[in-house]
């Protein structure tokens, strides 16, 4: 039975499957990365890819994928020899779980002949696996920072090395890495974003027949898989003959100094940082050529190119809209190459990725008509975008009278640039989720100490205090002379501190008292400026606000800061402050979150002038709330929001009563910090 839907089976995968493809004829233009809302066949392309690329010869029982004629990690860097044994098989499709230890990535000590022989011994990793592949990590955005950064030195140098455990070892790992993302989850390290050579957005049809058709493939593979799978026989044969073509003459496709001056001047253009974008365009538009049986590279090759290769790198950080802008990029390259595409070969090679019948057809280029997987249009609620309701109103609540939502008197301000905010940590040290805000025991730091690995730890072996559990135990076991004798009770584990990623809750006060235009941009870029801290230290990010009579949950916890910015912006302003409302509301929120992710430490920013004008008996309840929150021991921030001559310090009594650290807004900025410090 067929493991994988077949590829060319997949409806209308547009941008996707050709950036797949690319990426597979030309390795070195770097991988590709596929963002998308959930369910839109993402991880099934991306599986279905490997069973349609050529097979690849290899040294016959290699534990790396070398090729023939290649040197051998196993005999210190010496080629095999002229006459080692070759087989054929295969490309490996080898998936990196978002959990995977170091171990597992790099390769490590091989246990069972290191405990069982005493000799050290290099098993390999999934790099290793991967040499000469695919790599592909699904969730890549919830990698972890210390498996991103090995991503980054394999990509960057197409060798993994190994200096751990004894073990010294150095080989090739050249992979097409592949990710696939949902955006609502958080982004990627812009380090990592960079390392891909080309993106795609995908999303689902909205046209109900390609729906329709959709739903009658996958519902006819599930009933029959491998009837399904024979129909397409003919059509995956199809693109695996055309990949092998196009990778035989990609290597003679021409590209003129006429097309390299458009690249440069498309990459100039959109601003995009350093030249990886020019070479990294030039080599998919080279690959697109070949892809089309073309022996020069064309105009609409490198329109095709500049549409993969160059959104993701015009993006300064995560509130930018994705994308391109297909106005410039029509004004740069303009259309004075209108020729017609020739055929290539097996067919047009464009349209569906197959129509039902069996004929399969290869990936198109995309945008002609049905599911769009190009740059997507900019949000209308993109951070910093003017606002219809931006206007300078005086609010009649502001010392607390009452207004209904609604009203004429309620505003919304726009937030200003983001800036450089303070670091605000949990005290003590946790156990969480590596990243880089608070002090914690993690999977990534400095080696403080070690653990019994049958206890529940897990990590890199500790092999002196392994050898520090056994050695007591030698003469019990029976051992006069020879290597020293293990028990699995022996192993050690390193324990590691570092730092960990936390869940920052915000409890914005969106009451009449705020809702003046200067204090809530003030706040507004304040919060922004704390959600681009949270996306660098990959911290979760909810937001509860709180108006008139009640409170809600206007983001649950998620790693999307983009999503939880362009909620912000929309935030109106107006009526009178339940902040009891608001602060039991955050304790719910809180006490959720703490049975879904338990290990995950929150920081609650509550956003307030401190005033509390909803209800009967409002003071005392909020501090009732307050004292709630305290009790539990949940680390607390409160961004004072007060100004005017006359203050009545309320914000500050909240912290005393939360037991938070209080900051007025102006203090935010590390820039005022540093100042403070100087001042001192």
């Amino acid at each position: 039975m067929p493991q994988h839907y077949p590829f060319s089976a997949v409806v209308d995968a547009g941008d996707m499957s050709l950036a797949l493809v690319l990426t597979t004829i030309s390795p070195e233009i770097g991988g590709v990365l596929v963002r998308g809302e959930k369910g839109t066949a993402k991880s099934t392309i991306v599986r279905a890819l490997a069973a349609v690329l050529p097979p690849i010869d290899v040294v016959a029982g290699d534990r790396f994928s070398a090729a023939p004629g290649s040197s051998s990690p196993d005999s210190g860097g010496a080629p095999y020899a002229a006459d080692a044994a070759v087989e054929t098989r295969p490309v490996r499709l080898v998936e990196l779980p978002v959990g995977a230890t170091e171990d597992r990535v790099l390769g490590s000590l091989h246990l069972e002949r290191a405990l069982s022989e005493g000799k050290a011994e290099y098993e390999p990793g999934l790099l290793a696996k991967a040499h000469r592949g695919l790599l592909y990590v699904d969730e890549v955005n919830l990698l972890h920072d210390h498996l991103v950064d090995l991503l980054l030195d394999a990509a960057a140098m197409g060798r993994s090395t190994v200096e751990r455990d004894g073990v010294s070892v150095s080989h090739d790992a050249r992979f097409v890495l592949v990710g696939t993302m949902n955006p609502e989850e958080g982004e990627l390290r812009p380090q990592l974003l960079d390392r891909f050579g080309l993106t795609v957005e995908v999303r689902a049809p909205r046209d109900p027949a390609l729906r329709v058709e959709v739903v009658r493939r996958r519902m006819a593979f599930d009933a029959d898989p491998v009837t399904f799978a024979a129909s397409y026989d003919e059509g995956e044969r199809v693109v695996t003959a055309r990949i092998l073509a196009a990778q035989a003459r990609v290597g003679s496709v021409a590209l003129g100094d006429d097309m390299l001056l458009r690249i440069a001047e498309l990459c100039a253009a959109f601003d995009v940082d350093g030249m990886r974008a020019d070479i990294v365009t030039a080599r998919t538009a080279v690959a697109h050529a070949a892809w089309h049986d073309r022996d020069a590279v064309t105009l609409e090759d490198v329109r095709v190119a500049a549409r993969l290769s160059l959104p993701h790198r015009r993006r300064r950080n995560p509130f930018d809209a994705p994308g391109l802008d297909e106005d410039l990029l029509d004004e740069v390259l303009g259309d004075d190459e209108p020729e017609p595409e020739p055929p290539g070969p097996g067919g047009d090679g464009g349209g569906d990725s197959g129509d039902g019948d069996g004929d399969g057809g290869g990936p198109d280029d995309g945008g002609e008509g049905g599911l769009e997987t190009g740059a997507s249009a900019p949000s209308s609620t993109d951070v910093g975008a003017p606002s219809s309701t931006d206007v300078e109103t005086p609010s009649s609540t502001d010392a607390g009278a009452p207004s209904s939502e609604g009203s004429p008197s309620e505003t919304n301000a726009t937030a200003g640039t983001p800036y450089r905010a303070r670091l605000f940590t949990v005290h003590g040290t946790g156990a969480g989720e590596a990243g880089r805000r608070s002090r914690a025991i993690t999977s990534s730091g400095r080696r403080v100490g070690a653990t019994s690995a049958t206890g529940g730890g897990q990590g890199p072996i500790h092999l002196l205090e392994t050898l520090r559990a056994a050695a007591p135990h030698q003469a019990v076991r029976g051992r006069t002379t020879g290597p020293l004798r293990f028990h699995g009770s022996d192993l050690r584990v390193a324990t590691r501190e570092g730092q960990e990623a936390n869940l920052v809750l915000f409890c914005v006060d969106a009451s009449g008292s705020m809702a003046a235009r200067k204090r809530m941009e003030q706040v507004k870029t304040a919060i922004l400026s704390l959600l681009l801290d949270a996306y660098r230290r990959r911290d979760k990010v909810g937001l509860v606000t709180f108006r008139g009579a009640a409170a809600e949950l206007a983001l649950p916890p998620t790693r999307s800061v983009d999503v939880a910015a362009r909620r912000l912006d929309g935030l109106p302003a107006g009526g009178r402050t339940p902040l009891a409302e608001g602060l039991l509301e955050a304790h719910r929120v809180l006490a959720l979150e703490r049975v879904r992710d338990p290990r995950r430490r929150p920081l609650l920013v509550v956003v307030t002038d401190g005033r509390a004008t909803s209800g009967a008996d409002a003071v005392a309840r909020s501090q009732r709330a307050a004292g709630l929150l305290a009790a539990e021991g949940v680390a607390s921030l409160v961004i004072d929001c007060e100004a005017g001559a006359m203050r009545l310090g309320l914000a500050a009594v909240l912290a005393e009563h939360l037991q938070a650290q209080h900051v007025p807004v102006g203090e935010v900025t590390a820039e005022a910090l540093a100042g403070a410090v100087r001042a001192a």
